[in-house]
């Protein structure tokens, strides 16, 4: 098959990155009032980085073609297509896609995009989000689309209250519904080790299962000097979805207690509406000697060690 034109097969594709996205905290502090915009939703505060190694990153590519088509790869990729099929609705790669198609040129609307997917499905680290991320990025390069970041953002909200922060890929302070973003502290260099125990958990099901008043916001009164110190101000916060998750998914438990045992580990805790569980550490060679063991302890696991920020 042969295509003429600016839908031509490109040379080599365009690839992005779609990090996880990891919350430090996640204080559920209301809820939005009936009548009111997003009415039901909950408002949160959290601190969120993103993972730096490609170890705990998921890709996204896509080349010129006559009309829009997704291909799934990767480890996680039949646990996404089993995911998609039973929710009976289009991947958010694809609603990205035809969300951006409309402000691209009539001659260069098409695109074989391409997502690797390494990181486990509905697993509390904003995958689904960040592929999206990566797939407008991605697409905007392609189809040569001329709408500044800011308007791509104000563009990704109709697809969820995380695509913002996962367009800007880098430490943030979220509020609101998630859709609210300001620039985290300067935070001192660390190492996270992200493991799952294999279960995937909708955000919706843990939301529906939070009870109990809801908590106060309790932002970073201070800048942490060392990866120690960010630990220490952590612990005097909250992820407020870690109770209903570890009630719906009983295997968190050994998650967070086998990354807390492991030497150099300055805290662990669930990361979103999990069951992905974080540890802390001060060093990449404690944390990549954590994984390892992790690994072999757990070979069922998906275990990955990671820079972030």
């Amino acid at each position: 098959m042969t295509h003429d034109g600016p839908a031509a097969m490109s040379a080599a594709p365009l690839t992005r990155l779609a990090p996880a996205k990891i919350n430090l905290f996640l204080h559920v502090t209301g809820r939005r009032a009936a009548g009111s915009s997003h009415a039901g939703y909950h408002e949160l505060e959290s601190l969120v980085v993103f993972a730096r190694d490609e170890a705990a990153c998921d890709s996204i590519s896509v080349v010129a073609a006559d009309s829009l088509s997704l291909a799934l790869q990767g480890p996680q990729a039949a646990a996404l297509q089993a995911a998609s099929q039973q929710d009976g609705t289009d991947n958010l790669v694809m609603r990205a896609a035809h969300l951006l198609q409309p402000l691209a040129a009539a001659t260069q609307t098409g695109a074989e995009i391409t997502l690797a997917k390494s990181l486990p499905v509905a697993s509390g680290i904003g995958g689904g989000s960040s592929d999206a991320a990566a797939a407008l990025h991605a697409l905007r390069a392609l189809w040569n689309i001329a709408i500044d970041d800011d308007a791509l953002t104000q563009l990704s909200l109709q697809l969820g209250a995380d695509l913002p922060v996962c367009l800007a890929g880098r430490a943030a302070v979220m509020s609101g519904i998630g859709e609210t973003i300001a620039p985290a502290p300067d935070l001192p260099p660390f190492w996270l080790v992200l493991a799952n125990p294999g279960v995937a958990l909708a955000s919706r099901e843990v939301f529906s299962a939070l009870a109990g008043q809801f908590g106060p916001a309790m932002p970073l009164e201070r800048r942490p000097d060392s990866a120690a110190d960010l630990a220490i101000l952590l612990r005097a916060r909250r992820n407020d979805l870690e109770a209903p998750a570890r009630y719906l998914v009983p295997e968190i438990d050994p998650v967070l207690a086998a990354l807390r045992a492991q030497a150099g580990c300055l805290l662990s805790r669930l990361s979103g509406s999990g069951a992905t569980c974080f540890g802390l550490f001060a060093s990449k060679r404690e944390a990549d000697f954590a994984a390892r063991n992790l690994s072999r302890a757990y070979p069922k696991w998906w275990v990955a060690a990671t820079a972030a920020g």
